[in-house]
């Protein structure tokens, strides 16, 4: 790719190659690259009307939908950035990021109309609410809203440095931080995913878009898809029997499931009975993969196999396992691959670089990489050192043929079912349990999830409570993927003479004869 393309691009481009194929279907509606393209204007008119400048934020909080698409070109147009609420949060949750975002302009799917009717005395900067779709009496819905402005390009001249989307991502303070993507960090994604041959599609192919639109993976295919004029079938929420029906319904071609939704897929009635055959590609990631869910897998689908290892801050960039290294006469399966061409990877201990098969701290540096967290420049600086490099916060390790392996996680995180746990989010809720004295929180191996969430919780002198109601007392303040699975009771937690939990000790018995790996 010479030229330098942008997200606002992707509908112009298509709509001069082939206006009248298919860009989108969703529950079978069908949205041409000439319609998108004329929504995508429309939408950037309505957000200049309704005050949106360059630089500020347009949130939105809705399950996948095809109208996301027309929300990200368009407010990409008006020189926008669109901001995603992950709509599994709890609603204070939601609140904190809609008001750190400092978003004027929001869309709401109905599903959570009342989730934002709850919180908007917590958000005072909202000024405008339209609900993607029909039907509520005080919002428009989007398709009314943006009716009223012209379908002409406002032509605003995109800047490499604007950043165009920013998807939240969990931290070790438990605040959840912007991650700033910019038209340079997705030019990257186009060219280097483009030139590594995984992200190389053929116009008129299939991508099945299953993972959440608010989560990089969601997002990166659905834009990687219409950038190449494929068709893209977006699925509401991931239901396997739902992917069942639609992979040969639509002869679909390419998927990005994360290896939770591939077990769930196939142990779903019906799945050996499916049409694989027109599928080429399957990407996983964002999570830890059985070796035998993965053999299962190739052998139900009979397609090629890809492992993608990036985080959101570089913008899912870093390291492939490409369709040859899942050769079962390899010994590269536990991989998670070699760096993608533009993108540098490497394992550091201190100040030295690691040797190889010694453990280190993963960094990566490309311009890919973030530009970095919103209104968080001591987060940013402790990210991103002055030479480029993001500390990634996974531990890992290179073999002799240049193939990068994860072993831990350097900051607790918890990957379940491909979303992110942070021990501190969850601690702070454990904290408010009026019986709770201290608390730790760890991951625990899952067959089904990867990791589980598992509190062990010190009670106060005097206090008594169970497992089920600091359950359910958390169920109330962080999301339900977030929520312990189960509590466990002990009079003391382990810690340095720092005073630090030893969360490493705390895990080691549930580990114990098992790997921590992360897809």
């Amino acid at each position: 790719m010479s030229d330098f393309v942008t997200i606002a691009d992707i509908g112009r481009l298509q709509a001069k190659a082939r206006p009248e194929a298919t860009a989108l279907w969703f529950n079978g509606r069908i949205t041409t690259y000439a319609e998108l393209n004329d929504a995508a204007n429309r939408c950037a008119n309505a957000l200049i009307a309704a005050g949106v400048k360059p630089g500020d934020r347009v949130s939105c909080m809705a399950k996948n939908d095809d109208e996301f698409f027309t929300l990200w070109m368009g407010a990409a147009r008006a020189r926008a950035c669109l901001a995603p609420v992950n709509w599994r949060l709890a609603p204070p949750e939601a609140a904190f990021i809609i008001k750190d975002s400092g978003a004027g302009v929001m869309f709401v799917g109905q599903d959570f109309a009342d989730v934002i009717d709850s919180i908007l005395d917590d958000c005072p900067d909202l000024k405008h609410l339209i609900q993607v779709e029909p039907g509520r009496a005080r919002w428009p819905s989007l398709q009314d809203w943006i009716a009223q402005y012209p379908a002409t390009d406002p032509n605003l001249t995109a800047q490499d440095d604007d950043d165009i989307i920013q998807l939240y991502t969990s931290g070790t303070t438990g605040l959840p931080k912007g991650v700033q993507l910019t038209n340079r960090n997705y030019h990257e994604l186009f060219t280097c995913g483009i030139n590594a041959g995984w992200a190389r599609y053929e116009a008129g192919d299939v991508l099945l878009a299953a993972m959440p639109l608010f989560h990089v993976a969601g997002c990166n295919l659905g834009a990687l898809g219409l950038l190449q004029g494929c068709k893209v079938v977006v699925l509401r929420e991931v239901d396997p029997a739902v992917i069942l029906k639609l992979i040969p319904e639509h002869r679909v071609n390419h998927a990005f499931l994360a290896p939770v939704i591939i077990n769930m897929v196939l142990q779903t009635p019906g799945c050996a009975e499916t049409d694989f055959s027109s599928l080429q590609r399957i990407f996983y990631g964002a999570s830890p993969i059985s070796e035998s869910v993965l053999l299962a897998a190739k052998k139900q689908f009979a397609c090629s196999f890809t492992q993608l290892y990036g985080l959101t801050e570089t913008i899912g960039g870093g390291c492939v396992l490409t369709p040859e290294d899942h050769d079962l006469r390899t010994d590269k399966l536990r991989a998670c691959g070699r760096p993608w061409p533009g993108f540098e990877v490497r394992v550091r201990n201190g100040d030295e670089t690691a040797a190889v098969m010694e453990v280190g701290e993963i960094e990566i540096r490309s311009a890919g990489v973030m530009k970095g967290y919103w209104n968080r420049p001591e987060a940013t600086a402790e990210a991103i050192d002055a030479e480029g490099w993001f500390k990634s916060g996974d531990a890992g390790y290179f073999d002799a043929d240049g193939y990068l392996y994860i072993h831990d996680r350097v900051k607790d995180m918890i990957v379940t079912g491909g979303e992110n746990v942070y021990p501190a989010e969850v601690e702070n809720a454990l904290y408010s349990h009026p019986s709770v004295a201290d608390a730790a929180v760890i991951g625990v191996p899952d067959d089904k999830w990867g990791e589980a969430v598992k509190a062990v919780v010190v009670l106060r002198p005097g206090f008594e409570a169970d497992a089920a109601s600091i359950i359910a007392h958390c169920r109330g303040l962080i999301a339900g993927y977030k929520v312990p699975k189960t509590v466990d009771f002990t009079d003391a937690l382990p810690r340095n003479p720092s005073g630090k939990v030893l969360r490493r000790e705390l895990r080691k018995s549930f580990w114990e004869g098992r790997e921590r790996m992360v897809g």
